[in-house]
């Protein structure tokens, strides 16, 4: 790896956070193939980035109505909820994730890391689906296996614990990745700085 690739990936934030992940292992040519994942499924993805993209307009549309019509305001609020609402559905629907597959993992926008079950190789391509839980985002990408080791935590159900760098990774799921690990960790520091008031 060249020196601007381990600088861009030491300037990625990294953080702690619960997923829900599903993971294959995959030929490496099919890395290579740039429509080897579906269609549907990078537009079903593409979902909860364009929703966000349109909650931020429709919140600045929302404070200026709010002064005028402050009903009508609240009305399309829960308009809102319900279009998100919807959207969790078809997200969990459309992947088949299911809660038994959520998983403490590191993550960043080059990569990731996570308890897991089986033995994987150095080498190893992956495809791998997840759901960021606290934000209902979905993101497909593949990715390389860097480590895999006997995980130190005894857990039964995921005896190893894998490091694995993403690859062809689309520059939007990438972007939504940067944005969600920045508000995740201000949202950490901000409880921590609260225990610590507390206290």
């Amino acid at each position: 790896m060249d020196k601007t690739k381990t600088a861009e990936r030491r300037g990625f934030f990294r953080i702690d956070d619960e997923v829900n992940l599903f993971y294959k292992k995959i030929d490496e040519k099919q890395v290579s193939e740039p429509h080897h994942v579906s269609d549907n499924v990078l537009n079903s993805c593409s979902l909860s980035t364009a929703l966000e993209i349109v909650s931020k307009d429709s919140a600045m549309q929302l404070h200026r109505l709010e002064k005028i019509l402050p009903d009508v305001a609240d009305y399309l609020r829960l308009i809102e909820t319900k279009i998100d609402l919807l959207a969790q559905a078809i997200v969990m629907q459309g992947h088949q994730f299911k809660d038994s597959e959520t998983r403490n993992v590191n993550i960043s926008a080059s990569g990731m890391a996570f308890n897991c079950e089986e033995m994987l190789k150095e080498g190893d391509y992956l495809e791998i689906k997840m759901l960021l839980v606290s934000s209902m985002a979905v993101i497909v990408t593949y990715g390389r296996v860097v480590y895999c080791r006997k995980s130190q935590t005894n857990d039964g159900k995921f005896p190893y614990f894998v490091g694995v760098d993403f690859t062809n990774m689309k520059d939007d799921d990438r972007e939504l990745l940067i944005k969600y690990a920045v508000k995740k960790q201000l949202q950490q520091i901000r409880e921590k700085q609260q225990d610590i008031n507390k206290s």
